[in-house]
């Protein structure tokens, strides 16, 4: 079991799958919980949850983070202080539907950018499951009619999802750079350290604005739910995974969201998937498996 939970693709799945609750959980909690101080408390969350694992390792490899610190503050900043946080605000704004569509252009994003910056290329086969997967996102998030899609409008908060979809896009490609010999604990521990410090100043001028958090049990335990999966289990899956399959694959199990989306709302608010559910999830699932199992693909 051990060796399977190891595993880059499952690891992928189970990130999404923590993903998809968070995007559920900023939006319904956002009249509670103001975007700086979710994003804040998530990673104080995610913090003290690896210090423990990372502080071993702090006296052997500080010499290796110090060396490297500029790819340190990179990562940290995109990671954990940027992508987020922008997400976070974007949903103060824009309806679950934009946010999950704009979302789903995350593995073009870093395609195109690993193209532009590493000189990477997909075959023609792998690009054909991005593009076969991204069409069953839309057919989920369009409920199978073309004129939903005809129909949403961009406003500010779906120019705060762009850019969170690109600060992610660089982040993935940018785990490349990450420090070598550095524990993956500690490398966590010292991005969100450094995100955490981008995201103070931010959090206290919303507390001066008379944001402040609404204390409930439904608040704290969705501000609990960020930091514990996505926040600490999903970044230590996703970084493992990245470093085993590439940033081009491992992006492309961001479309898996509205597949968990459809599950979750069967599974909690009994809505019953109709047949363009079927429909795109076949189709995610088809592109991915295109792209993920191509003769390259086999090889490495």
């Amino acid at each position: 079991m051990l060796v399977r939970l190891h595993h880059p693709y499952l690891l992928l799945v189970l990130t999404t799958l923590f993903w998809s609750g968070n995007m559920v959980i900023g939006r319904a909690i956002r009249d509670q919980v103001p975007p700086l101080s979710l994003a804040f408390w998530r990673w104080a969350i995610a913090l003290a949850l690896v210090l423990p694992l990372a502080l071993p390792h702090l006296r052997a490899q500080w010499s290796l983070l110090r060396r490297n610190w500029k790819s340190v503050v990179l990562l940290g900043l995109l990671g954990v202080g940027g992508y987020n946080t922008l997400a976070y605000i974007g949903l103060q704004y824009t309806p679950a539907t934009n946010a999950v569509l704009l979302n789903s252009f995350i593995p073009i994003a870093t395609i195109t950018l690993s193209w532009l910056f590493l000189k990477k290329r997909l075959r023609a086969i792998e690009w054909g499951g991005v593009l076969l997967s991204f069409t069953g996102v839309t057919i989920i998030v369009c409920r199978g009619d073309p004129d939903t899609l005809a129909g949403l409008s961009l406003n500010i908060g779906d120019l705060w999802m762009l850019g969170a979809v690109f600060t992610w896009a660089l982040y993935t490609i940018g785990l490349q750079w990450r420090p070598v010999g550095v524990d993956a604990m500690l490398l966590l521990a010292a991005f969100t350290c450094v995100g955490l410090l981008a995201l103070a100043p931010g959090y206290a001028w919303e507390v001066a604005q008379g944001r402040t958090i609404s204390v409930s049990a439904s608040s704290l335990a969705g501000i609990a739910y960020t930091g514990v999966f996505p926040g600490f289990l999903g970044y230590v899956f996703y970084n493992r995974a990245v470093g085993e399959v590439g940033a081009s694959k491992a992006s492309l199990f961001i479309h898996l969201m509205p597949v968990f989306g459809t599950i979750l709302s069967a599974i909690f608010l009994a809505e019953i998937p109709q047949s363009y559910h079927y429909l795109g999830i076949a189709l995610i699932f088809a592109g991915i498996y295109l792209t993920t199992a191509s003769p390259r693909a086999k090889r490495s």
